[in-house]
């Protein structure tokens, strides 16, 4: 395998992908690191088709490459599913982290801890250097605070408290490396590392 081109500059998330798909002389590098400028309209109503959106523009501008693109966010049950492809922007475009958390607190002030139930889910889409492409979904459950917590992690991070840790602390509050045994996109990037392995067995 070549090199892997990450659809994405975002620093947080390519060290997540360079931390789990640790395959022998993978190379990755980012869109920034490649000269490329690609910034395609996501306006698919799936992280899926966001995912394919992103990584059919890359491979498209550099096709003897592998291109890894991912579409994520936070699907809350008592917003019917908002944010959902929109949480990058729910506070509108160009919106920052602490917007986007200040109006997801705005929007569930008053419901009951139970009811605020949701879950990160990524979906990643993977064209391999001869075009083969693989998707692969993971999700974690859990809650949403009340109030931020943590310095760690980003997005909606501090507000999320997985079902997997008991509620006891957020995603803003644990080592990178227990996120990423837990998280969304960790548990995506290991199911298309085990597709990928399987295909070259």
């Amino acid at each position: 395998m070549p090199t892997i081109v990450i659809a994405s500059n975002n620093k947080h998330k390519v060290t997540e992908i360079c931390q789990i798909l640790d395959f022998d002389g993978w190379e990755f590098k980012t869109l920034e690191e490649m000269g490329i400028t690609s910034d395609p309209e996501e306006d698919a109503d799936s992280f899926e088709g966001n995912a394919r959106i992103k990584a059919q523009a890359v491979k498209a501008l550099c096709p003897q490459c592998a291109v890894l693109a991912d579409d994520s966010g936070l699907v809350v049950d008592a917003l019917d599913g908002r944010p959902g492809v929109y949480s990058s922007r729910f506070a509108g475009e160009n919106s920052t982290d602490a917007q986007n958390n200040a109006l997801l607190l705005s929007e569930l002030e008053g419901v009951e801890e139970q009811e605020r139930t949701a879950r990160f889910v990524c979906t990643i889409v993977f064209y391999d250097e001869t075009g083969h492409e693989y998707v692969a979904q993971g999700s974690v459950e859990g809650l949403i605070g009340y109030k931020e917590c943590g310095e760690g992690g980003f997005g909606y991070d501090p507000l999320f408290y997985p079902d997997v840790f008991n509620h006891e602390c957020t995603l803003a509050q644990v080592a990178p490396e227990d996120k990423n045994s837990v998280s969304h996109r960790g548990n995506a990037l290991r199911k298309l590392k085990e597709m990928v392995q399987k295909s070259q067995a």
